[in-house]
């Protein structure tokens, strides 16, 4: 099969998958967001959180692109947007130098917030290189033993917005630890579209993904109860709203619903319309949890 030609720098953009980095923004502006409804938050530290995070995802975009390709699993038979070395429009070896150097800044950034988190963070942004790293890299591939799905929730849910609030507020909150919950339980969700997506591919490589360990319906059934659940964790905050903005939280459920029977109803390639929208919802429902953060 005849391989589409791109420009370097289109190509290290498409491999950084711009249209799913919205995950990595999302918990540290609902973090962001608790800090300043408590008159902590500082523009610096946050500043350093979103170039932590996006950064880190970036990393791990192209960490994924580059093994994934020496694993193996992005075979021509591929039905996901088109990966940046197995299309050959980067070399495998400058793929892996991209991860290092921008995992490398993205550690650098870190740095920054040791002035205002103190040295105990350290442990952190070891913790966050080493999953960029061990998701699909290593003897024991996260992404291929059906752990991506934890990943996820911890590295786009829980430490995102628990420590950008603690390098705020220098403690932790339990308000903060169940919106980390609720805006993981989404990101969760475009993982699960992924593999959805990519079920046939990834079972015939060796990837085992929890979709391909407990099949597609329990993908189907997974992803609504994570967006049912997200809603549940942060219902004793709608119930408090006015109900002209508690019409918004309806409309982001109209929206998750809609995107949910989008995904029972498609197949493959369509499939990619399908993630870009659950990542607009992660990114929509980060939104609603700010305004209502700053505005009650």
């Amino acid at each position: 099969m005849e391989k589409k030609r791109m420009n370097k720098g289109l190509a290290w953009l498409e491999a950084a998958r711009p249209r799913t980095l919205t995950a990595s923004v999302s918990p540290v502006l609902v973090g962001c967001a608790l800090a300043y409804r408590e008159g902590i938050f500082q523009w610096i530290p946050a500043l350093l959180c979103i170039c932590v995070a996006l950064l880190a995802q970036i990393a791990s975009n192209f960490a994924n692109d580059y093994f994934d390709f020496k694993k193996g699993a992005d075979g021509e038979d591929r039905v996901g947007p088109e990966r940046a070395v197995a299309q050959g429009w980067i070399s495998p070896q400058a793929m892996l130098q991209g991860t290092w150097i921008t995992l490398g800044v993205a550690c650098l950034a870190g740095c920054g917030l040791l002035a205002y988190g103190g040295w105990k963070l350290i442990f952190v942004g070891i913790a966050i290189a080493l999953c960029v790293l061990a998701y699909s890299a290593g003897p024991f591939p996260l992404a291929y033993h059906g752990l991506g799905d934890v990943c996820v929730l911890l590295f786009y849910g829980i430490v995102p917005v628990c420590f950008t609030y603690y390098v705020q507020a220098l403690t932790f909150s339990s308000l903060a630890l169940i919106l980390s919950l609720s805006i993981g339980l989404l990101s969760v969700n475009i993982l699960i579209v992924n593999n959805y997506r990519d079920y046939r591919q990834d079972k015939a490589s060796g990837k085992r993904t929890t979709i391909v360990l407990f099949g597609r319906k329990f993908g189907r059934v997974i992803y609504l109860i994570n967006g049912l659940l997200a809603l549940a964790l942060v219902f004793p905050l709608i119930i408090q709203l006015d109900v002209t903005f508690q019409v918004f939280y309806g409309i982001f459920f109209v929206l998750f619903i809609a995107t949910w029977q989008e995904m029972r109803r498609k197949e493959g390639q369509a499939l990619n319309r399908t993630l870009g929208h659950t990542a607009r919802n992660v990114f929509l429902f980060a939104l609603l949890l700010c305004m209502t953060l700053l505005l009650y």
